[in-house]
């Protein structure tokens, strides 16, 4: 699977659809993230930039429809509603206030992917780089390879996740919660290694980089420019 079609966002209270939204997806060549409820979607949107996001109505704590009222502002991202059959009041209300279509529950994974097609051929830009170039190195998140000194490398999902990241914020320090947050990951220690491993990838000398930085205290930064 080298390519990905798009990143989505799964808000959804039932871990059970969660997983199976989550396994279908990631079928289909998509990148995949969840929330369990509105707070933690709110979290997440703040650091990573999906393309779609796939919300629940009704949930603990605040509903669906108050994550799209609260985040309005910022939120440009289109916004699949889940409801449940008795919620014909709710679904209205949402495509009022910014929801791009609703699937009742229960739904067939196939239909799903249908409307998170059609949604996406009108609504996805390309407005994020995906391929840079500095000094001996190109980083290609589209055929997810770092290529140096004319060797390529593989990077996995969780290494894309970060560098894409990384890329379209050059120069922002990111601390080890925030890594964490961005790839479903709360070890601080796995995050160091999976730093590492992306320094053997992308330094001319991992040992002591130039590009990918430890702040001491404070977290990691890509310097690119």
């Amino acid at each position: 699977m080298d390519n990905f079609l798009a990143h989505i966002l799964i808000v959804d209270d039932d871990e059970g659809i969660r997983s199976l939204v989550k396994k279908y997806l990631n079928e289909n060549q998509y990148l995949i993230n969840t929330a369990s409820n509105a707070e933690d979607a709110s979290k997440k949107i703040k650091i990573i930039k999906f393309d779609l996001i796939i919300l629940d109505i009704m949930m603990p704590g605040k509903s669906g429809l108050e994550f799209i009222k609260e985040n309005k502002k910022n939120l440009d991202t289109p916004v699949i509603l889940l409801t449940a059959k008795g919620q014909p009041d709710e679904r209205v209300e949402g495509l009022e206030i910014g929801a791009d279509d609703y699937l009742p529950k229960p739904f067939e994974p196939k239909e799903l992917l249908l409307r998170i097609k059609n949604i996406l051929s009108k609504t996805k830009k390309i407005d994020q780089k995906r391929v840079i170039e500095f000094e001996n190195v190109k980083v290609d998140l589209n055929k997810l390879l770092i290529i140096k000194n004319e060797t390529e490398y593989k990077i996995n999902n969780t290494e894309k996740i970060i560098l894409e990241k990384m890329i379209n914020n050059p120069g922002k320090i990111f601390d080890r919660m925030e890594i964490g947050k961005l790839i479903d990951l709360e070890k601080e220690r796995s995050i160091d290694v999976i730093i590492t491993r992306l320094r053997k990838k992308i330094e001319l000398d991992p040992k002591n980089p130039k590009f990918l930085q430890t702040i001491r205290g404070a977290g990691y930064v890509l310097w690119i420019e």
